[in-house]
């Protein structure tokens, strides 16, 4: 072989070479690419939880055959609309027992998890399998769990139990409208309990009447916010019309 066919030998399989790794470098970028459309932030997150980035995609796509071996299905609407009544009543709860009612918000997603197929022995398998197609609003299910073990020990603020409100039902609407026709994704209305854009107002005080017939500036301190009472009490007279 003379050393100018050699030469071209040498040239073609530098370009296969360059070729090969183009293609695999065009490849992992649009599995990464991939990942992160459906991870959202959990992609971010399982990158800097673990050594290096390769482990946590594989991981990843570890999480996704799993999931896939799941039978995730949607609510039926009659579930849908059945959740979503539980769900305004648990709000309206929250005026008189908070604490209470951020219990039952977790055990509602809890219950709609489980009739969509998602195993839900074991809060961190929950994380792992929801990440898969709730990737965006799972840290919202993850800060309301943290309130909600606080509140159990009763370390939790009354903001603190409207932001857990508000963070389970960010997820709570997910699980509920995905799958279902695009006619019936609608809200929950927040009427009766937390709502996103409102500020929780400062605890007051109920004034409690002395010995002497006068009423003291203490006493008792109560858990509901002013505007959730006054909604709760407008809500009461119009269904007395």
């Amino acid at each position: 072989m003379s050393a100018e066919t050699l030469i071209w030998v040498a040239v073609v399989a530098a370009v296969v070479v360059a070729i090969v790794a183009v293609g695999y470098v065009v490849l992992q970028q649009q599995r990464r690419h991939r990942l992160r459309e459906r991870f959202g932030p959990e992609y971010e997150r399982t990158i800097n939880e673990r050594d290096n980035r390769r482990d946590a995609e594989r991981e990843l796509r570890a999480r996704e055959e799993r999931v896939a071996d799941l039978d995730i299905r949607p609510l039926s609407a009659q579930s849908r609309k059945g959740y979503a009544a539980r769900w305004t009543e648990v709000q309206e709860q929250f005026v008189d027992a908070p604490g209470f009612a951020v219990t039952a918000a977790d055990q509602l997603v809890t219950e709609v998890m489980h009739e969509r197929g998602y195993p839900t022995e074991k809060f961190e398998q929950r994380l792992s399998d929801l990440s898969v197609s709730h990737g965006r609003t799972l840290d919202h299910y993850r800060e309301a769990h943290e309130i909600s073990g606080r509140a159990a020990r009763r370390e939790a603020s009354t903001e603190e139990l409207r932001q857990a409100m508000v963070h389970y039902r960010a997820l709570f609407e997910e699980l509920l409208v995905d799958g279902a026709p695009e006619d019936e994704r609608r809200p929950i209305p927040a009427q009766g309990g937390p709502r996103d854009n409102a500020p929780a107002k400062e605890e007051r005080r109920t004034p409690q009447t002395t010995a002497a017939g006068g009423r003291s500036s203490g006493g008792a301190r109560r858990t509901e916010p002013d505007d959730y009472v006054a909604e709760r009490s407008a809500n009461r007279e119009s269904r007395g019309r």
